[in-house]
Order: structure tokens, then sequence, then C-alpha cells
């Protein structure tokens, strides 16, 4: 049994060994304090990639934002932290963090000077998937920065430095940070900022385990002392910056768990045959989480709705306050909503409801192929839709007459050019001359 064991452990330590085909060690160190400093090359780079990436940004392209990110050299400061940290360079440590705070500044100020001239200043989507990190943000930077700084520290280079720069997307952050700057929303920029300390940090910190891991030398100092008081520093400095990251990713944890056991209790538990969920909620102060829904159709009873939170805590929403708006009663809602009711609840009640059904049908044969994969391409904001051809009935003559109506959900609210991009697109794909779009 021992020998199988120590096979196992000399099978283990040969297989993930990192030494073998590391490069020498002050080459490494000279290499990484070289990407620290920007000026010249380096922050012109920066900046003319703030601007590429800031119209990929603006026009919503996804390939023009990976350029950008390839040429980025916003990784050099934040790993030159990292093995400040590892080796007790402290003088390492402090020219990193000026020049990140440099490269920031400057990508800020560049891409707010971009977008405060630009004529487009709708959010893209690729605008509004960073101002909103979650737990999967930390888990790509801390993984990433552990593939660049061991692939910065092998003799043969290969294309994981470009893929890191990719995967950890430092540049769009600062981007749409300066998006939020120029037009005035604060939310776009604090949140950009908080996705950008996210990947910054934790790149950092895998770059010092793999430090230790490797051990590199430490720098020697004039006497024990000085050693002492700049190790405690060092330890200091660690402590502050990852004790906050440690709060920030259990906040992000507990959000996303809350969100998903959120999603699941009304997807299971709010099925009725003639009522329905047109909007929900789902608030994460830390307070007192909120479920907050607004149905439409026949409304439920206070019993229903009882037993619907007596139902919460099997999805380990216990503490969530559960609030339900129903009908035209809502009037905490929009006037959107209010008409998506009422619209609803015509279709629901309707004594011509056989008609609509068959007719909803027709529309559906006619869409199903492929208009939900194309509009998941097309409209990525949009996360759930219903597509619906009703009978209006008039009541100052006796004719009829027939609306297609599209009720969607987005993530985040769209603007009037993306509405009438998809009521074009609407009408040509589904054959019909009339669209009547409602989104909330």
């Amino acid at each position: 049994m021992k020998k199988i064991l120590l096979y196992i452990r000399n099978f283990l330590s040969q297989t993930f060994n990192l030494d073998e085909d590391k490069a020498d060690e002050q080459l490494i160190i000279e290499s990484i304090r070289k990407e620290v400093h920007f000026r010249g090359t380096n922050l012109w780079t920066l900046i003319f990639a703030i601007f590429i990436a800031s119209i990929g940004l603006n026009v919503n392209s996804t390939a023009v934002i990976i350029g950008a990110m390839l040429i980025s050299p916003l990784m050099g400061p934040i790993m030159g932290v990292g093995l400040g940290i590892g080796i007790n360079d402290f003088d390492l440590v402090k020219k990193g963090i000026k020049n990140l705070f440099i490269a920031a500044l400057f990508s800020v100020a560049t891409s707010s000077l971009y977008f405060a001239i630009t004529p487009l200043h709708d959010a893209s989507s690729e605008l509004l998937a960073r101002t909103n990190p979650s737990i999967w943000d930390v888990f790509i930077a801390f993984f990433g920065g552990l593939a660049g700084i061991v692939a910065s520290t092998r003799k043969q280079k290969s294309n994981v430095i470009p893929g890191v720069a990719i995967a950890t997307a430092l540049m769009p952050p600062l981007c749409t940070a300066g998006f939020g700057l120029a037009t005035g929303r604060w939310f776009y920029l604090f949140g950009a900022i908080y996705l950008f300390f996210i990947n910054g940090l934790f790149i950092c910190l895998a770059t010092f385990l793999i430090v230790k891991k490797l051990r590199f030398h430490k720098v020697e100092f004039s006497s024990p002392e000085r050693e002492k008081r700049v190790s405690r520093s060092i330890f200091i400095l660690v402590v502050l910056t990852v004790l906050p990251s440690i709060y920030l990713a259990y906040r992000i944890v507990q959000r996303s768990i809350f969100e998903n056991n959120a999603q699941k209790f009304v997807q299971n538990e709010f099925h009725f045959p003639r009522t329905q969920v047109v909007t929900h909620q789902f608030i994460f102060d830390g307070k007192q989480p909120m479920i907050e829904l607004l149905l439409v159709g026949v409304p439920l009873s206070e019993t229903m709705i009882d037993s619907m939170k007596d139902r919460m805590s099997a999805y380990d929403l216990g503490k969530t306050k559960l609030i339900v708006h129903q009908g035209l009663d809502a009037k905490q809602k929009i006037d959107l909503s209010e008409i998506k009711a009422s619209v609803m609840e015509e279709i629901f009640a309707t004594e011509h409801r056989d008609d609509t059904l068959q007719q909803s049908r027709e529309v559906k044969d006619r869409s199903d192929t492929g208009i939900r994969a194309e509009l998941k391409a097309l409209f990525p904001q949009i996360k759930q839709y219903s597509v619906a051809t009703a009978k209006i009935i008039r009541l100052d003559t006796t004719g009829n007459d027939t609306a297609t109506y599209f009720i969607g959900t987005t993530a985040k609210p769209m603007t009037k050019q993306d509405k009438l991009k998809l009521g074009s697109w609407l009408k040509l794909r589904l054959g019909v001359d009339t669209v009547r779009i409602m989104m909330q």
C-alpha cells in the first residue's frame, strides 16, 4: 500500500511540476518589470487600444472588442504588483500600483472623450454585460491570472497570454466606465469599475500564489528591522486588498444563489391555467430580499398567495418577501405594464378565445422555426417573449380587426432605435403588416 501511495505521489509530482520548463528567474523578473511602466510605446498602445475597444462597445462588435483586448498592455502592472508582493520588492509593488492607476486614468479619460463626441449614445449589450459582475467573473480572473503567470515563467512562450487578455477582459470595463462618465450613467460607471477591480485583484492574487509556489528569491534588505517593516507593510496591503474581495465575492455568490432560487420558485410554482406572470423583479439588497411579481388573468386568492409564501422555504427563500401585483390594481407599476395587463386579460377573457388561439398557433407555426435562435442572436437583451394574434373588437362598428402582439421582457430597457429594428424584423419574419411591441 505504501508503494502504491508513493508511486501516485511521484506521478502527480512529476506530472504537475512547474519547475521543468521554468525560465531563468532573473529573466522572468526583468520581463515583468519592463511591462510595468506606462510611458512612450506602452501608453500610446493603450490609448489606441482604448479607442478601438470603445468603438467596438459602441457598435456592439465582439470581434473589434477582442482585437482591442489583444493589443492592450494592461496585464503588465497587475502582474508586477503580484510579483513584487511575492518577492518582497516593495518598490515594484509601488511602481505597479502607480502605473496601474495611470493606465486606468488614461483609459477612462480616453473612452470618456470618445463617448462624449460619438453620435451613438445607446447602451449596447456589450456595454451592459460589463456593468453587473457575477461570481463567474471572479473565477475567470483568478484562473486566467494563474494561466498568465505560469505562461510568463516558461522558456518557450505560447499563445496563452493573448488568451488570458481576452478571457479576463481588463479593458472593456474601463471603456464602459468612460461611457458612464460621459453620459452621466453612474450605475454603469461604478459597475464597470467594480468589474475592473475584481479582474485586477484576482490576477494579482494568482500571480502572487504562483511566485510563492515557484520559490522565487526574495529581495534582501540592509537590516532585519527594515525587512520586517516591509514584510509587515506587504502583509497589511495584501490583507486590506483581499478582505474586501472576499466580502464582495461572498455578496456576489449570495445574490447569484438568491436569483437562481427565485427564478426556480417563480417557474415551478406560478403555473395556472388562467393566470400568468407578466413581469418579475428579484431584489437583493442585503436587508430583506424581495420577489415582486405582476400577474394578469384571474386574480389569485389571499389563501393561494399565503400558500405560495409557505412554499418559499423549500427554495431557501424563507426570509424573502413576496409582493404580488394583480391586474390593473398594480398602481406601483408603470403604464406599460398596465397596457400589457389589459391586452393579456382581453385575450384570456374574450368570447372568441378559440379563434384567437388558432390564429396564434398559425403565427407560431410560421415563426417557431428559427425565430427563437435568430431573436437571441439579434437582440440578446430580450430574456423572454410571447407572440400572439388577437382579435380587436370595435364597439363603434360591426367590423373586427386583427393585430399581432409581441410581448417581451428585457434585462435592460431597449432603446427606441432597437425597438424600430425589432418591429421591422418581426414584420418581415412573421409575414404580417403590423406588429405591436410591448417591452418591460
